[in-house]
């Protein structure tokens, strides 16, 4: 028998096996690897299609959800799960509706597929173009949020990849309905692609699925750093992600203080469980004594608990200030908790975050774009802003629909990552008959020509 909510008949939460009958992984992921194919050949208004049905079927199955979630959040509560992952857990009817708009604002962005990047002419009837595709099959390995099955499970859909996903425990129930919309979205389309979206549930299966590189293109671990870390030493396929959000705020001696205050305490405080929160605070020197004070009290006014330099502490003496240690400047909290330095200039606190930071968002708050320029050109960072909360480093908020995760890596995909990140390209050569020989020897010759 399925779990189920009280008062709520045992059809509305979907029992895993009536969404994975095959208890094999590996041929579970290899049925996902084959509908995606043929997801990847629909039309882009076929999978907008798709993208449509699941909103609506969000909308009109909120109480489920909201049902199945509040199981979830009920075992937490009397489980020994992380506050953290517990307080990301819950949702509610507003997060529900705003699961549904999120996947409506992907299917309304122009189709990825539909386009060619370059068209090159080598020579008379040898024309070759680079087409974007899919990876092929993505695995997303997460704990806890329920908003992250709808917002991958656009982006894969848009994309034509298919997507095996790994909630955690906490979420079991949460994740088994929306899982169970997607695939009822797909097979409404046709039943042949109903498999493009595969849900694991049990631990064990994690390091089977970071063995499948054969099955699987990309994984996306989203989770604790500890646990991203992991991740990216086990798995034999590529790995996008980020170990940690070490967000630093430089506070410049040409900076609106009193503005500086409101984006700090945006960024600390209005989901400090983001990756995206900041979790230190950099002032330069001149401005220490008169802005610090003021902050500290603003910061624990707001339940922050805040560390900080010995020359933070002897300038809020009055205001409880922790003393801060070296593991402090390499923790991210997730949590009401900041920690403070006091730093000479522009030069040591660049040097500070391209040490400490985990390339994932860096902001400085000053008025003068001279020294803002310099440190966006210089820390290292997939995000950096100027005068602007670290909250912002999101996939919805650039416009990108939604996001798979953030990642701090260099290559393929950066920052919060959209569709683009899901898709390679190919390069397409159509000919006429023609061989290497006569070019290498010089019977023909390249044109090379742009079309």
């Amino acid at each position: 028998m399925p779990e189920q909510a009280a008062g709520q008949p045992a059809s509305t939460l979907p029992d895993k096996a009536l969404l994975d009958k095959d208890k094999d992984v590996t041929a579970r992921v290899q049925k996902t690897r084959r509908a995606a194919r043929a997801l990847a050949r629909l039309s882009g208004h076929d999978r907008n299609h798709i993208l449509i049905t699941a909103a609506d079927l969000i909308k009109s199955r909120s109480a489920e959800i909201l049902g199945a979630n509040r199981m979830d959040c009920d075992a937490a509560a009397a489980g020994n799960v992380a506050p953290v992952l517990a307080k990301r857990l819950k949702t509610d009817e507003a997060g529900v509706k705003e699961m549904a708009v999120r996947v409506r604002d992907v299917a309304a962005l122009d189709d990825p597929l539909g386009h060619v990047q370059a068209t090159t002419e080598l020579d008379d009837g040898l024309v070759l173009q680079k087409v974007p595709c899919p990876l092929g099959v993505i695995a997303v390995i997460f704990e806890s949020r329920p908003d992250v099955v709808p917002q991958v499970g656009s982006l894969a859909i848009k994309t034509g990849n298919g997507l095996v996903l790994k909630g955690g425990v906490e979420a079991r129930l949460t994740n088994r309905v929306l899982a169970a919309i997607w695939r009822d979205a797909l097979a409404a389309h046709d039943p042949a692609i109903a498999e493009s979206v595969c849900l694991l549930e049990e631990r064990a299966e994690i390091m089977q699925v970071l063995q499948m590189d054969r099955e699987i293109d990309l994984v996306v671990p989203r989770g604790s750093s500890e646990f991203v870390n992991f991740v990216f030493k086990n798995s034999r396929i590529p790995v996008m992600g980020h170990g940690s959000g070490v967000c630093h705020i430089y506070v410049d001696k040409a900076a609106d203080l009193k503005a500086a205050i409101a984006v700090i305490l945006d960024s600390k405080t209005q989901y400090p469980a983001a990756c995206n929160s900041v979790e230190k605070v950099l002032v330069h020197d001149e401005v220490a004594r008169r802005f610090l004070p003021e902050l500290v009290a603003a910061l624990q006014a707001a339940g922050v608990e805040v560390r900080g330099c010995e020359r933070t502490k002897q300038i809020c003496a009055d205001l409880n200030v922790i003393p801060a240690t070296e593991e402090d400047w390499h923790t991210e909290y997730c949590d009401l908790k900041l920690t403070i330095k006091a730093v000479r200039n522009l030069n040591e606190a660049i040097e500070h975050i391209n040490h400490y930071g985990s390339r994932h968002t860096e902001c400085i708050l000053t008025q003068d774009n001279i020294t803002a320029e310099r440190f966006l050109d210089e820390v290292d960072a997939a995000s950096v802003f100027q005068n602007a909360s670290t909250r912002f480093a999101d996939g919805f908020r650039y416009g990108l629909g939604a996001e798979i995760g953030i990642s701090n890596s260099k290559l393929h995909a950066r920052g919060p990552v959209g569709m683009e990140g899901l898709l390679t390209y190919k390069y397409r050569l159509r000919g006429s008959g023609q061989v290497v020989t006569e070019y290498a020897q010089g019977k023909r010759s390249f044109k090379h020509k742009k079309l």
